[in-house]
């Protein structure tokens, strides 16, 4: 439980570097480049939060926020090297997704939510920052497009619930949900697999 608590912090981390790289890129100043950093790395934990009727867990746990700032700050001060390391932190991308899925199940499980809504408060705590950042940015949320995105979340979620259903092991259990969200979102972008377009 206390390597999934240090791994859901780096998430919090890499997912704020993403938010604040992605509004440095529209010339956003460094406050607006913090606020768009800081809602992705909260956004889909404090929905998830919200839905169980819990004070989301930054707000009482000020390591979130340290992290957060750290993530901000690394996307201002080393833009220039991060951007050239684009395909690294698309796989650390990847990989948070995975993590935060994980532990959205498990938060949902914990606190008596059912199987599915814990299945989807998993893909909510995964995908709802990136939604957020993309609609302040005006930018079509990469949930919508065509992209095997969500779809990765909900089957580690779905993964997971039947994994703990089944009694495995709780770490064994987090690393092959994680695992699958991340190889699913690797392996979709690298051979640019997509859903079918309604309609199309």
């Amino acid at each position: 439980m206390e390597l999934i608590y240090y791994i859901d912090l780096l998430g919090a981390m890499v997912f704020a570097i993403s938010g604040a790289m992605a509004a440095s890129r529209h010339g956003i100043d460094i406050f607006g480049a913090a606020f768009t950093g800081f809602v992705t790395a909260i956004g889909g934990g404090s929905l998830r939060d919200i839905f169980l009727n819990l004070r989301p867990v930054w707000v009482d746990d000020g390591n979130y926020l340290i992290a957060i700032l750290a993530g901000v700050l690394i996307a201002v001060l080393f833009k220039k090297v991060l951007d050239k390391l684009a395909r690294t932190l698309f796989l650390f991308d990847a990989l948070g997704i995975g993590f935060f899925t994980v532990v959205g199940v498990q938060k949902s499980l914990l606190f008596e939510a059912s199987g599915i809504a814990a299945v989807v408060l998993g893909m909510f705590s995964a995908v709802m920052g990136g939604v957020i950042r993309d609609t302040l940015l005006n930018e079509t949320p990469l949930i919508l497009r065509k992209e095997i995105y969500a779809t990765a979340c909900l089957s580690g979620a779905i993964l997971f619930v039947l994994l703990d259903m089944g009694g495995v092991n709780y770490n064994l259990n987090a690393f092959l949900s994680a695992s699958l969200v991340s190889v699913i979102r690797v392996i979709a972008v690298r051979y640019q697999l997509t859903l079918p377009i309604v309609g199309g």
